[in-house]
């Protein structure tokens, strides 16, 4: 999977506001609302609290990767915030978190979702890549920095 067919400039915010994961949810949504990604935010909105409230989607070193299914969502969507100041998100590490990778897909399409969560888990392994994605001025410098 080739992150940049998955994410646009349009996908990506730099100044996220919120100070709560569920504000933070609302934000991301938001945004794929405006980048015409998703239609039925209220659905959108469910299956992501439905997954969170499994198991939180807070990873290490300041990532969270919200995720849902749902039958609102025709192909695998996705979009990137990064909040200014750091949000608690129920983290495997319990630290806040700043970066925030959201996905979205169909019920019925399980392996786009995988290959997906695959791939970012991958690159932020890397803390050279946190430190640039967080450093980025415009969101074409962070689909450089995931085109790497």
């Amino acid at each position: 999977m080739n992150l940049k067919s998955v994410l646009s400039k349009e996908t990506i915010s730099l100044h996220l506001k919120g100070t709560t994961k569920e504000a933070i949810i609302g934000e991301l949504l938001d945004i794929l609302v405006e980048a015409n990604k998703i239609h039925d935010r209220e659905a959108a909105f469910t299956a992501v609290m439905d997954r969170e409230a499994k198991m939180s989607t807070g990873m290490k070193h300041g990532i969270a990767i919200p995720h849902g299914k749902s039958s609102s969502i025709r192909d695998l969507v996705a979009c990137i915030g990064i909040s200014d100041s750091p949000v608690e998100f129920d983290a495997l590490d319990n630290q806040p978190c700043r970066i925030f990778i959201m996905t979205l897909s169909p019920i019925e399409k399980t392996g786009p979702h995988l290959q997906f969560l695959a791939e970012i888990s991958l690159l932020f392994k890397s803390s050279e890549k946190r430190g640039e994605i967080l450093a980025a001025s415009t969101p074409e410098a962070v689909l450089h920095v995931l085109a790497d």
